[in-house]
């Protein structure tokens, strides 16, 4: 007996979605940013080109919400909040220490990186979608030391956030040293020894 049942526009328009962003992301691990086009994005999701400029402006944007799905765009993000602001630092660092490091990671966001300095729209979007909430979170947890005690209540939270992350993203950035465990406690020694009470 034949279905009545309408195909279901939306479960197919998101499969297709999330096809385009897996293709995306294998596509920047085998060929780099600079190969990657359009036309392999969709000969590779199964999709038409059409499909892909309905959803998305250009290549930055589609590997700016490719890497976006990976990282789950920020939403609800939260530091470890043990007490201990030192151990919950170094877990977090050591984390970001290694994501930087994994080739899977490390190559589209290598790509987003280069397509945002010449992108101020896809740079804007950046701030806005990813790089806000994760920096609020870490905020929310330094705020959260502060009232512990444990960091300078007069610290500027948005300072300490670039003596602590600055460094390993230049280190990432110029490939000048390897992104070991030790590394990322350095970081979070040299950081709190700058801003305890």
């Amino acid at each position: 007996m034949p279905s009545s049942r309408k195909p279901d526009r939306a479960r197919r328009s998101e499969r297709s979605r999330q096809a385009i962003l897996a293709a995306t992301r294998d596509l920047i691990s085998e060929v780099g940013y600079r190969k990657v086009s359009i036309e392999g994005i969709a000969a590779r999701a199964g999709v038409g080109k059409q499909t892909i400029y309905r959803w998305w402006p250009s290549k930055g944007a589609v590997i700016f919400d490719a890497f976006l799905a990976l990282s789950d765009g920020g939403e609800g993000i939260a530091l470890p909040d043990t007490g201990d602001i030192e151990a919950d630092l170094k877990a977090v660092m050591r984390a970001t220490a290694a994501e930087f490091a994994d080739a899977d990671f490390e190559r589209p966001i290598r790509a987003l990186n280069a397509e945002i300095v010449n992108d101020p729209d896809l740079a804007a979007q950046y701030r806005e979608k990813l790089a806000r909430p994760v920096d609020d979170a870490k905020k929310a947890r330094l705020r959260s030391a502060q009232r512990a005690g444990q960091l300078s209540a007069e610290a500027d939270l948005d300072l300490v956030l670039e003596v602590l992350y600055a460094p390993l993203f230049q280190r990432w950035l110029h490939r000048s040293g390897p992104l070991t465990p030790e590394y990322a406690d350095s970081l979070v020694d040299i950081t709190l020894r700058a801003f305890r009470p």
